[in-house]
């Protein structure tokens, strides 16, 4: 019999039976201590990517700790490889962490909030893989605050226990509601009961309902007497150049053709009203910094202009830890299906294509997603508790449609014992991660000083 079939109280069971080859309290520890260099797996991991963006890559990453650790997602998926696992398998966001959520408006123009970067993600991955990178970035955000490490703790493990208890509440759901579950972002003002963060949320929605982002200074702005251009931004948004090499460039008009030509009819009509009028090379974000991504700008004949964002699609991070799921295809697709999967509302605009000069693979998407500014922004205790129990409850209903609700709501259980086992990892992950940031600032110290020395010679 599928698992599907039984009983919720059958599928609690089995849940509750996976804790005695995984006990809950066994995530406590660190059990993959190892000698290993960080910036060797970094180093690995920039194969492939624009090297003009590499030294930016990393002056974002040694900004702070918790910079290095939304870069770093192949060095944490590295780490947790030998990690003890639960044995309950989803669609992973596979960077799961506090920057990688965010606020959109829905086709119905709902404000929700959801998991927002699906570059990494990968099916057939432990729940608790995700849970143990959202619980970390708590931590590592909560001493970039100067918290205490009592207080870094607590909102690390209200945040996994907000994870926990809405899990077992959408086990509860038929299955066919805990699929269409959103997080309505506005309604979550109500059980907030934070006026610091409801504010800055109120801002954030308003700004999600709003054709217009001049106030974002991310966001790319018209240039040009009729507007058909975007304005450069160097180094982080400039137009690609004929002395590009071929394989840091994208032939736009040939990727958005195939994109176009690749997605379903109602949507093809949709976009054939618009005609792409530039594209530009965009540094987005802080992992993506050195992969090839842009912006397209489109405007339909009334003068109404469109962006859509084009990201390059590299393998999974996460293939270390599943490594028998690793996505054969196209990797553009696998974002989109994992994306699909995960979001409670998808983009229409999803689609993926291949720029035939340099075979790299991308998917596009609209660019519209909010975030709540800058996670240095939250630096009451309240309000970070708050952030992290709204993101501890998106991660549950994301999760909850690829795997089993009612076998991770078991394996949890129903008092606290695994909310403070992942803090304690989250804690002990931190500490991993300030000499990992320690270790990039000290060779880029070293870099400088030799590039001074080689100057004055």
């Amino acid at each position: 019999m599928k698992h599907g079939l039984e009983s919720h109280e059958e599928r609690y069971a089995r849940g509750v039976a996976l804790r005695e080859a995984t006990p809950r309290e066994k995530h406590r520890k660190r059990h993959q201590v190892e000698k290993r260099s960080a910036l060797k797996i970094l180093a690995k991991d920039d194969r492939g990517r624009l090297k003009s963006l590499l030294p930016l890559r990393y002056k974002l990453m040694s900004r702070s700790p918790f910079a290095f650790l939304r870069g770093a997602a192949s060095v944490m998926a590295r780490d947790l490889v030998r990690e003890p696992v639960a044995g309950v398998p989803v669609q992973a966001c596979g960077d799961c962490h506090l920057m990688n959520f965010g606020v959109f408006a829905s086709p119905e123009n709902n404000i929700l909030f959801d998991v927002n970067d699906f570059d990494e993600t990968l099916g057939g991955v432990d729940f608790t893989i995700d849970v143990k990178r959202l619980a970390a970035s708590v931590v590592v955000a909560a001493f970039d605050a100067n918290m205490n490490p009592d207080e870094a703790r607590a909102i690390a493990a209200g945040g996994v226990a907000a994870y926990r208890i809405h899990m077992d509440a959408l086990a509860r759901m038929p299955a066919i509601d805990a699929w269409n579950a959103r997080i309505d972002a506005e309604t979550e003002l109500e059980a907030i009961g934070d006026a610091g963060l409801t504010g800055k949320l109120k801002d954030i929605f308003a700004a999600a309902r709003e054709s217009g982002r001049d106030g974002d200074e991310d966001w790319p702005k018209l240039s040009g007497d009729q507007g058909n251009e975007i304005a450069e931004k160097p180094p982080k948004i400039r137009h690609f150049r004929k002395k590009d090499p071929v394989d840091e460039k994208i032939d736009a008009e040939a990727v958005f053709a195939k994109w176009r030509k690749g997605l379903a009819p109602e949507r093809r009509g949709l976009v054939e009203r618009y005609e792409l009028k530039d594209a530009v090379l965009k540094a987005v974000g802080v992992g993506s910094v050195g992969t090839l991504c842009g912006i397209g700008l489109f405007k339909d004949g009334d003068g109404n202009h469109l962006f859509l964002q084009i990201k390059e699609a590299r393998r999974s991070a996460l293939e270390q830890l599943a490594p028998d799921r690793a996505w054969r295809g196209h990797q553009g697709e696998r974002v989109i299906a994992g994306q699909r999967m995960l979001q409670a509302a998808s983009d229409v605009f999803l689609g993926a294509a291949t720029d035939a000069a340099s075979g790299r693979e991308f998917y596009v998407r609209a660019l519209k997603n909010r975030r709540l500014g800058e996670i240095g922004e939250l630096t009451e205790v309240a309000e970070l508790a708050g952030y992290a129990s709204l993101c501890g409850r998106a991660l549950a209903r994301a999760h909850a449609r690829s795997g089993d609700a009612a076998i991770m709501a078991g394996y949890m259980g129903s008092d606290t014992v695994f909310d403070e086992a992942i803090a304690s990892f989250a804690m002990k992950y931190a500490k991993q991660n300030e000499a990992d940031h320690a270790e990039l600032g000290a060779w880029r110290r070293k870099r400088k000083a030799a590039s001074k020395k080689k100057k004055k010679t």
